[in-house]
């Protein structure tokens, strides 16, 4: 049988309350089934880019310097990417590595197969969803795919953990969506059964 692993493009230590709750560490997943116009982390869906194929143990040795920040701060490790969700299948081995004593979070679209979203609630700590925005329209212009999947899976997880657990990033994207569209967005998300919305504005640079 087949080892899993995370194809991991890059390992960011000691962040603090951007990715989870206290001291975090955020290993990047290389790939991505959205193309985003302002990413702010192409270099995950780069071809060119170089991975490093970490099985869970593997992946465990690399990041336990920090354990002990992890522990007092009731941080742990967040996957993002690129799209971590991807490679759900990784998760039950690496939570039966950490224990308990580490969080685990996932940076995601959702925009993934539904099977990977219920083998991830199984075993995360916390989900931090960018779901764009709730028009098909301005979904599918700026991310390049159609939101149906990822709303379905948001609708999912919402059953699948306690909703708590879940942010959902709702941005202003310039020249995509209005004030108005995200105010519609955060009554469908409310509907849905989202208690924690994360509002901001995307600031795009021209140079």
């Amino acid at each position: 049988m087949t080892k899993p692993f995370f194809p991991t493009a890059a390992v960011s230590r000691l962040r603090m309350a951007t990715d989870g709750e206290g001291i975090t560490t955020l290993v990047c997943a290389l790939g991505c089934p959205l193309r985003c116009r302002y990413c702010l982390n192409k270099f995950t869906w780069d071809e060119n880019t170089k991975a490093d194929r970490l099985t869970p143990r593997e992946l465990y040795e690399k990041v336990k310097m920090d354990s002990l920040y992890f522990e007092a701060t009731g941080g742990g490790v967040t996957f993002g990417g690129g799209e971590p969700l991807l490679y759900a299948v990784f998760f039950p081995e690496f939570r039966a590595l950490c224990g308990t004593a580490w969080k685990m979070y996932a940076e995601t679209s959702l925009y993934v197969p539904e099977r990977n979203v219920r083998i991830a609630a199984q075993v995360m700590d916390g989900f931090i969803v960018d779901i764009k925005d709730t028009d098909s329209g301005i979904y599918r212009a700026y991310t390049g795919r159609e939101l149906s999947a990822a709303l379905e899976n948001l609708k999912l997880l919402v059953t699948l953990t306690d909703p708590a657990k879940i942010r959902v990033r709702l941005p202003l994207i310039p020249g995509y969506n209005t004030e108005e569209d995200r105010l519609r967005s955060e009554t469908i998300l409310r509907e849905i059964g989202v208690t924690r919305i994360e509002k901001f504005d995307y600031i795009v640079r021209n140079d």
